[in-house]
Order: C-alpha cells, then structure tokens, then sequence
C-alpha cells in the first residue's frame, strides 16, 4: 500500500485497517461510540491549529479529521446503511441545493436574495430525512430503537439543536432557538439578577453536602452566563477558550521564572506563585 492523493487510497487503507483477519486488532474492536470522542477532538484540533496560526499542523490535523469521516463511513458500510460515496454525494447534493444563485439557472440567480429561500430549501431537506428515515429497513447504528421525537411524531421547538456541541456551544444555540419565538430577555439587568440568584442557590447547595443538587445549580449558573454573553453578542466558548490561553500563559510565566532561579513548581509556595502571577498580568504575557 502506497500513499495517493487519492480519497479513495484512504478508504482503501481504512478497510483494509477494518478487515476482521488481516486487520488492525485495534481498529477492529472500534465502534461508532468508541471512535466519537476522537472525532470531536480532532475537530478541536483542527481549530486549536487554526488558533495558533500553524500551516503545518493544520494540515496534518485535517487530514486526521478526515480520517474520521472515512472511518465512520466505513463502519456504516460494514452494517450495510451506506458508505463514503453516499456520504460525498450527499453532501455535493446538499451544498448545490442550498446554492441555487451559484449553481442554479438564470432563474435562480436572479432570485437569490428572494425572502425564505434558504429556510425553504432546509424544510424541503428534513422532509427528505424524515421520507429515508420511514422507508429505510433501519437507521440506527447500533440496532436499539432511538428516541427521536414526540410520541406523536412531531419535532419539538428545540429538538432543531443537535445535542451534539461542547456544553457552552449547545447551551447558546438552544437560548438562541427559544429567542427566534420570543422566550428571551430584553435586557441584560434581569439576567444579572438571575446569575446573582443562582450564585446563591449554589451556596446554599455546596453547605447542604448535596453533590447532586450542586451540579444542578452549577449548571443553572453556567446556563444564565450564557445568556449574559449572548444578550452581549459574545461569544462564551471563544471567551472561555481565551481565558484559559491567558491563564496557561500566566502560569508559564510563574514556572519560567522559577526555572530562572533553579526551582521548579513544587518547590514553590503558593504566595511565591502569586507574586509571580501579578507580575505575569503586569508584563502582559496575553491580551
């Protein structure tokens, strides 16, 4: 086996990795839910790359993203639901049905601005979905029946979120979902009165000794920053993400200078490592 700019040499590699006798004994035991984690992080890798402004790295992360697509279509392939090229058509199928004022006729060029056109070609699709979903013999990847909708077979408002998104992503798309129908705050003074009510129900739960009961008001928390950052238009993923760039640029600012003088982190005292914290926020070590 050589390496090709191919797609189809991965797809040969991936079920050759696959084959139940000559195959890796690794890849083998995978299944859809093993190999999910790793397709997520390697989605964040990819945007880590992108972050850091590295070319190199975000070739070869990409090229590990991709890999996960090849993979996953292949494991569908073997329980006989569909393989790779069903998964390119589908997607060519889609960006050309979403783009009719690039790939349409004259017609469609001149409407592309028309109002609802692109929500119109999205309803058109889950109907599509919906129509696959009944015919076919099954969809599930693993054979258990799956909770989908309402007993009555209808979508609920937020069931249009995938679940799928880190915590804070997912919180910010479901609040924005609720908003579009007008369950929302038209102020920001409510919303701090919320976080200051949640602070104090989590108080109250962490001196109770109630694990439980604190993870939920935790969450409650959490769920009403979100709601903060939204109502400001900020992102809360990518202000988290940056806080924690700032504060592992901080605290290699703490062990550097402690390498400095001989010493490492642990021999360090915690005032030792504070002083050197304020002296990382003074020497501006991130924006």
């Amino acid at each position: 086996m050589t390496p090709s700019r191919e797609i189809q040499r991965l797809v040969e590699i991936m079920t050759a990795l696959r084959d139940p006798k000559d195959g890796c004994p690794w890849d083998v035991e995978q299944d859809f839910s093993t190999i999910a984690p790793y397709t997520i992080e390697e989605a964040y890798e990819v945007a880590d790359a992108i972050e850091r402004d590295d070319a190199v790295d975000l070739k070869e992360e990409l090229g590990d993203l991709l890999l996960q697509v090849v993979y996953h279509a292949q494991m569908a392939a073997e329980c006989g639901l569909f393989d790779f090229g069903d998964v390119v058509e589908g997607i060519t199928t889609k960006m050309i049905r979403r783009h009719p004022h690039v790939f349409g006729d004259a017609e469609a060029r001149s409407a592309r601005s028309a109002k609802g056109q692109w929500e119109k070609i999205k309803a058109e699709e889950k109907a599509e979905r919906q129509r696959a979903r009944t015919e076919a013999e099954t969809t599930s990847l693993t054979g258990r029946a799956a909770d989908r909708a309402p007993v009555n077979g209808a979508q609920r408002h937020l069931d249009q979120v995938p679940a799928a998104f880190p915590a804070l992503t997912l919180a910010l798309k479901v609040q924005k979902q609720a908003a579009k129908i007008g369950f929302d705050w038209d102020r920001p003074e409510p919303i701090l009165a919320k976080i200051e009510e949640e602070i104090g129900e989590l108080s109250e739960a962490v001196s109770s000794g109630d694990r439980d009961a604190a993870e939920g008001e935790m969450g409650d928390l959490l769920f009403s920053v979100v709601n903060l950052a939204r109502y400001h238009e900020i992102d809360p993923e990518a202000a988290l993400r940056r806080c924690v760039r700032k504060f592992r640029d901080r605290f290699g600012f703490i062990e550097d200078g402690l390498v400095a003088t001989g010493r490492t982190l642990q021999d360090a005292s915690l005032d030792e490592m504070e002083a050197l914290w304020i002296a990382a926020k003074g020497a501006r070590t991130t924006a």
